[in-house]
């Protein structure tokens, strides 16, 4: 039998902790026997003290074992479980492309997505866009969606990983979040609880992105690969560039018809692109669908140019209760702003640098995204057209389109994209989409 005050003491004073006590921990936090003081307790001294992989893998899988834990092998699907994880970002809308071109290669894709936090936006809110789709489902739901679809994107389920949401709430108002132990025990045990053969997970570098470093990002990419394998998942981390937006449009509406529009070939930016095709093969090849990586790129063009990709996300859609004719249709279905207008740098010049964050700040300003958990979402609003950087701007060539409710929104946003692009004479260095690969092998 173990104390909750003797746990919180040891991890207090810099000692490992058994996989037993975490376990307890972890139970106690489940069933409510454990505060939220005691929670905020061992949450900072983690904070401060850190764990080791041995321990962030026994917490990982606590919290996976929480709730309930999918077993897709009785439903014999004949492909492999697996998905993909963004620490987020601006204009990130490749989920909704990436599930449906796995799905259409032969893997079954059965995503727990997030809602929008602070400037990044979340998938589900995206989602939300789409008249009828539902992103809180049961688990039934769900699995029907996987198994007849081969992708279903949803948020968590009261029954998945719940010791992560008593944890993560209180981390959220004790100023514990930057832990990368705690985020990486908070995003794995959601992804796990899933059932997963294979996960690949995407983290941000740059303006944009979650974590403030290059090596902050590359510490949590090896800390989700060393404890996501420790826990049975096959797992590499592609550490991709957020220091401008990811996609041309920023938003919920804009970047559902972004994704539907790359889906169909009808326009495919190629910063997303090189994103999206990266992640897609990686998923591919950690999943047995693909021998390597061209193998994987060849694979995946193939279910673009024959359409049966954005079949696939047409059949997720409805199967989710959107529209059926949605992909064909999606432009009357998604809702639009009352005033679309370019915004212009004060000078001619080169696009040197972005500020990503206030950038993806603009359109929660506009009411794209939340200031606090209750507010409703303007899901038309947003930014389109980016400029990227190293190109030009001038007199035609706006810095992005501002698709508003009123004349004094779309003033905020033009000054707030204004004051994040940074105009100069000469031509950055161009940065990489993908900058690192990390597999078990590079621990």
């Amino acid at each position: 039998m173990f104390l909750p005050q003797e746990i919180i003491r040891k991890k207090r004073n810099g000692e490992a902790l058994s996989t037993q006590e975490i376990q307890f921990f972890v139970q106690g936090i489940t069933n409510g026997s454990i505060g939220e003081g005691q929670i905020a307790a061992l949450a900072m001294a983690v904070y401060f003290r850190d764990m080791t992989m041995d321990e962030r893998v026994a917490l990982t899988c606590a919290m996976r074992d929480s709730g309930m834990v999918l077993d897709w092998a009785p439903l014999n699907l004949g492909g492999p479980i697996v998905d993909k994880h963004s620490t987020g970002g601006v204009g990130d809308v490749v989920s909704l492309m990436l599930g449906p071109m796995v799905a259409a290669c032969g893997g079954f894709v059965p995503m727990i997505s997030g809602r929008g936090l602070g400037h990044t936006g979340g998938t589900l809110d995206k989602l939300d866009a789409i008249p009828g789709y539902q992103t809180s489902v049961d688990n039934d739901t769900f699995i029907k969606v996987v198994r007849e679809a081969g992708v279903a994107i949803i948020g968590q389920t009261g029954d998945l990983a719940p010791a992560d949401k008593r944890i993560y709430s209180v981390r959220d108002v004790t100023a514990t979040v930057e832990s990368i132990a705690m985020i990486t025990g908070s995003i794995l045990s959601k992804k796990l609880a899933s059932g997963l053969e294979a996960l690949v997970m995407d983290v941000k570098v740059g303006s944009g992105a979650f974590m403030p470093t290059f090596e902050a990002s590359e510490e949590l990419a090896k800390s989700i690969v060393a404890v996501a394998n420790g826990a049975g998942c096959r797992t590499t981390a592609l550490l991709t560039d957020m220091n401008q937006v990811l996609a041309s449009s920023a938003g919920n509406a804009v970047e559902v018809r972004e994704a539907v529009r790359y889906l169909t070939g009808e326009y495919r930016n190629p910063r997303i692109h090189a994103v999206t095709m990266a992640l897609c093969a990686e998923m591919l090849i950690s999943a047995g669908l693909a021998c390597d990586d061209a193998d994987a790129r060849a694979k995946l063009q193939a279910v673009l140019d024959s359409g049966k990709a954005a079949e696939i996300f047409g059949r997720m859609v409805t199967g989710l209760g959107g529209p059926t004719d949605f992909v064909e249709r999606y432009d009357s279905y998604l809702p639009k702003s009352a005033i679309v207008r370019p915004v212009y740098a004060d000078r001619r010049g080169i696009v040197t640098a972005m500020d990503t964050r206030e950038l993806g700040l603009a359109v929660v300003a506009m009411g794209g995204g939340r200031r606090a958990p209750a507010d409703k979402l303007d899901y038309a609003v947003g930014l389109t057209d980016f400029v990227r950087l190293g190109h030009e701007v001038n007199a035609d060539k706006p810095l992005a389109l501002i698709h508003a409710q009123s004349e004094e929104q779309y003033a905020q946003a033009a000054a707030m994209v204004k004051a994040a692009i940074r105009i100069g004479d000469d031509t950055p260095e161009a940065l990489p989409e993908v900058y690192r690969r990390i597999t078990l092998a590079d621990l």
